[in-house]
């Protein structure tokens, strides 16, 4: 129960590494509010969440910057503060340069990127009031070594890693720090998705020999919201298998 006391948002939490993260923050005491882009997505999430621990919902397009300010307003309403924000949510829109529409690149930039930056806006004024806070970004593999089809979403992952360290060093005298998780190939509905043929190459890339599981990204980010981690600030903590050695 390391973060007993702790008021936690978790973006893009309805599914996937987001469920993931808000599950494993429960569990270790935090009161978590649950965004989704749908709010009845949030409210169902945060019902079955509930099991681990207090876990509201709240539908939140993190594009939108006043949506953005509520989710936060709501969080400190409802908790009595915000200590901990994971900007989780993020979308694709895979598409080789040459055939890539504007608004392709557009979509991706302004849910993975500018979602980021207004929601961690929001976010500071009660971090610095405070005088404590950690706000994690979840990066992508993909911004340290690139796909082909992946120009837009590599792009806005590599942002985040920049934003992460030009903010942690705004932030640093402040009690507040900020990370990024950069994961590899993890289990989701995205790479169950994948040819089978396709993601035994994508595999056979790995050292370790397997894809990640949700939960080992979420145990990265447990790590670098808790105390144990008062220390590192402005830093990209890679959980890919050693994908991104090479």
């Amino acid at each position: 129960m390391r973060l007993a006391g702790k008021a936690a948002l978790v973006t893009g939490g309805t599914r996937g590494l987001g469920w993931a993260i808000a599950q494993r923050l429960a569990q270790e005491g935090a009161s978590v509010l649950v965004c989704g882009r749908r709010e009845e997505d949030a409210l169902r999430a945060a019902q079955e969440l509930a099991a681990f621990g207090r876990v509201e919902g709240i539908g939140c397009d993190v594009g939108d910057p006043e949506q953005a300010e509520a989710a936060v307003q709501a969080c400190v309403e409802r908790f009595g503060a915000l200590h901990i924000l994971v900007n989780n949510a993020g979308i694709n829109r895979d598409r080789f340069l040459a055939r890539m529409r504007e608004e392709d690149w557009a979509a991706v930039l302004q849910t993975n990127l500018t979602g980021a930056y207004f929601m961690a806006r929001a976010a500071v004024k009660p971090m610095l009031k405070a005088k404590w806070g950690r706000i994690v970004q979840i990066s992508s593999v993909v911004a340290l070594v690139g796909t082909a089809g992946q120009a837009n979403y590599a792009a806005a992952k590599a942002g985040l890693i920049g934003f992460t360290r030009s903010l942690a060093r705004e932030l640093a005298s402040r009690g507040i720090t900020v990370n990024a998780v950069a994961p590899g190939y993890i289990d989701s509905e995205m790479t169950r998705a994948i040819p089978e043929k396709e993601r035994l190459a994508l595999q056979s890339q790995i050292p370790l020999g397997r894809v990640g599981q949700p939960e080992e990204v979420a145990a990265a980010v447990a790590f670098l919201v808790s105390d144990e981690a008062a220390y590192i600030t402005g830093h990209t903590l890679t959980v890919d298998g050693g994908l991104s050695m090479y």
